[in-house]
Order: C-alpha cells, then structure tokens, then sequence
C-alpha cells in the first residue's frame, strides 16, 4: 500500500494553500487570548462566536518588527491598546507550517473598524439602560447642597486619590468632609467586578454618606473598557446616592459619566465641584444674611418712627385728656360741694324732725308705762298673801312647800294652814284625787 508520512501530508497540503489562496485576507474576528513573548513578537487566538458559542478559532501571530509599529499606531488612534475580547478588522496571510501546523499572520489592522465595533456596543449599551428605564435615575436624585460624608470608590495607592484628598482637605475655606476610601481595582480585566463589590460595601453603609465619588488616577487614557459596560452602567444609575465621577480622563465620555448625576474630568476637579457647591451655599448664606440684617435693620428704623409717633400722639392725648379730666373733677368737685350743702341743710333739717318726734314717742312711752307699772302695782297688791288672808282664804304648805308642787303626798306628813291670825298643824291621814 501507497503511503506518506506525515511531514510529506503536511508539505503537500502547505504547497496546496500556497497555490491557492490570496496573498491576504481582510478578516473579523475576536481577539480570545492575546500574549507577547520577551522577542516582542504577539501570540493571540482569534475566534469568532454566536450567542457566545466559538464557532471558529485560529492562532495568529504578529511579529515583533510589525507589532512595535502596528501597536503603537492602533493605540494611538483608538486611546486603548489591544487585548482580550477586543473586535478587530484584520489582514492576515494563511500559513502552513509542517511542524506547528496551521496559523494566521496579521500584517495591518483597520483600526477605524475597531473604534466602530467599540462605538456599536457602547451606543447598544446606552439604548439597554435606556429601555430597561434606569438611564437618568441617578440624576434625578436631589444632590446635597453640603455634603459631609463622601464615599470615595478608588485605589489606595492611585496618584488621583491623592490629589482629590490634597484638594479637599487644603481647600482656602476649611471646610471639612468625613471621607471613607472604599478601595478598588480601577483598570484591567478585574477593575468591574472590583467597583460594582465596592459599590456593595458602601451600600451596605448607606445611611452614612451623603455623596459617593468614583475616582480614577490620571495618566493615559487605557484600560478604560469596565466604565462602559452594562454592568457598571446599570449599578451606578440605580445606586441611591448622587453620584460623581473623575476618572481622568480626555476623550469621550464613558456610560458611567453619561449615567452619573455628575462627572467631571479628573479627581481634582471633583474635589473643586464639590468645595465650590458648598461655597456657593456659603455665599447664598451670607446673601441671605445680609438681606436679612437689611430688612431687620429696616423694621428696626419703621418701628423706631412708629413708636416715635405713637410716643407723640400718646403724649399729646395725655395731655388732652389729663386737661379734660382736671376739667372733668373741677367740674364734679364744684358739683359735689353745692350738692352736699344742699345734702347737708336737709339732713339738718330732718335729723330735727328726727329729734323732736324721737322725744314726743319718749314721753308717750313713759306715760303708757307709768299706767301699766300703775296697774302691776295694783294687781300685785292684790294678790299679796295678806291680803288674800284678809279676805278669809288660807294657805296650807306640806313640809314648808306648796301642796300643788308636790307630786306624791305622804301619809302622817304634817300640814300646816295659815289664816289671817293664826297658824294651824296637822297631820295627814288620806288624799283622794279628784
């Protein structure tokens, strides 16, 4: 049997794509992994995929001596190097190697194709957050006029943390902020995750804070892939506090600013946003305040006059009526004494008839009593003892009392009866009632 080895197969099926293929293609593809050696020379696996699936992979190379040109040139036309899940328009020659087999050589990349790709999915993001309805839900959140706690998702270590802090707490009115540093990832493949658990943390302290800021440092604008994915998108406009964003950089917009309640351009000018906010608040006090010793200074002046003339007119009818009343008692005293000499001669003159009745009923009275002592005196007389005896009655008494005050009379009690000219004992023998 007719046989070849392996090397042969390969050689041949090597010579077949050499004969032909064009000496290049234009392909889309997805960059799946994507490392350079110490050579300089980029080793990557494009696939292309459905609903996620790979339907397709190839490796691909990009030497050294290309990858030092193209790289730069890429990156300097989209702000951001290549990597990882990124979308590329590529030119690519189709190699066959007998040993590593089959692989694709990128010689140009259409970078225009890539910063469309980019804009195509960032737009789509915007539209899901549109119609999901949570796109302006954190600007309608009322920002504090004066923050005094702040929330600050950034690296510990990042040189914009540092100029934010700088900034607010060297600022020319000493005003003072209570900050707390939720510390973050802020670029690279992890810097999403590492916010949105960030974010967690500060709500599980939301009562605490008035305000959360996600700051980035500065420097060159890579690596910013995290602030415009959906997920990031989506948890920054439903969080339930203001938020503001710095994350230094000069080109477009990201979906977290587009999002955010408020984004400025670096940390620093975050600082500035929120110090000037509360200056603001200082000058409209001090507006107020001044409008407000205005209008009191004013009522103080309207009231001093008023009761200047209320003071004026109070004396001036004092006057008035003090005058009518020492009228009013002139009057009322002239009255009093014509009236009480007239009070005075009648009570004179009936304290007269008074006297002179009084004495005409003091000589009746004693005259009527004269007669009635008259009168006693003759009934008395009458009824004296003696005289009852001269008329031939008796008096008899039981044990020297009278008979008609004892209640029980005794037997052989001794009686004894007077008469005009003699005394008479006896002793009781009955008594019979009548």
């Amino acid at each position: 049997m007719e046989h070849l080895s392996l090397f042969e197969l390969n050689k041949i099926i090597g010579e077949v794509l050499s004969k032909n293929l064009e000496p290049s293609y234009w392909i889309v593809a997805e960059i799946g992994e994507m490392r350079q050696n110490q050579s300089g020379h980029c080793y990557l696996e494009l696939v292309e995929k459905e609903e996620n699936q790979i339907k397709a992979k190839s490796r691909a190379t990009i030497w050294s001596y290309t990858f030092r040109n193209l790289g730069g040139w890429f990156e300097g036309i989209t702000g951001q190097s290549l990597k990882s899940g990124m979308k590329i328009l590529c030119n690519v020659t189709v190699q066959f190697h007998e040993v590593y087999g089959f692989s694709l050589n990128i010689r140009d990349i259409d970078a225009q194709y890539t910063l469309g790709e980019r804009a195509k999915r960032r737009q789509e993001i915007i539209e899901r957050l549109q119609t999901d309805g949570i796109f302006d839900m954190n600007k309608e959140l009322q920002l504090p006029v004066v923050p005094q706690k702040v929330a600050v998702i950034s690296s510990e270590t990042a040189a914009g943390y540092g100029d934010f802090l700088n900034q607010v707490q060297t600022n020319e009115y000493g005003y003072h902020l209570d900050i707390q540093l939720f510390n973050s990832i802020m670029q690279g493949d992890q810097a999403e995750s590492s916010i949105i658990n960030a974010m967690h943390h500060v709500h599980e302290q939301i009562e605490s804070f008035d305000l959360l800021v996600i700051i980035r440092g500065g420097g060159a604008s890579l690596d910013l892939d995290c602030f415009d994915s959906y997920e990031l998108g989506s948890h920054i406009a439903q969080f339930p506090l203001p938020v503001i964003t710095g994350i230094g950089h000069e080109r477009d917009e990201t979906i977290a600013d587009l999002v955010a309640h408020t984004k400025m351009k670096t940390p620093t000018a975050v600082a500035e946003f929120i110090i000037s906010g509360m200056r603001n608040f200082e000058i409209q006090l001090d507006e107020h305040f001044s409008v407000l010793v205005n209008v009191l200074n004013q009522s103080i002046d309207d009231e001093n006059n008023r009761i200047e003339q209320l003071s004026f007119r109070f004396q001036r009818s004092s006057q008035q009526l003090l005058h009518q009343e020492n009228l009013n008692i002139s009057s009322i005293a002239h009255t009093f004494r014509f009236n009480y000499q007239n009070i005075l001669k009648l009570q004179e003159q009936k304290l007269l008839e008074l006297k002179q009745g009084l004495k005409k009923l003091s000589m009746s009275y004693v005259n009527v009593c004269d007669e009635r002592l008259n009168h006693l005196q003759k009934e008395v007389q009458v009824l004296d003892p003696k005289n009852v005896l001269k008329r031939g009655y008796t008096v008899t008494l039981i044990n020297g009392k009278n008979i008609n005050k004892i209640d029980n009379l005794v037997k052989e009690s001794i009686l004894t009866t007077m008469t005009r000219t003699s005394e008479i004992k006896s002793k009781l023998l009955s008594t019979k009632k009548k």
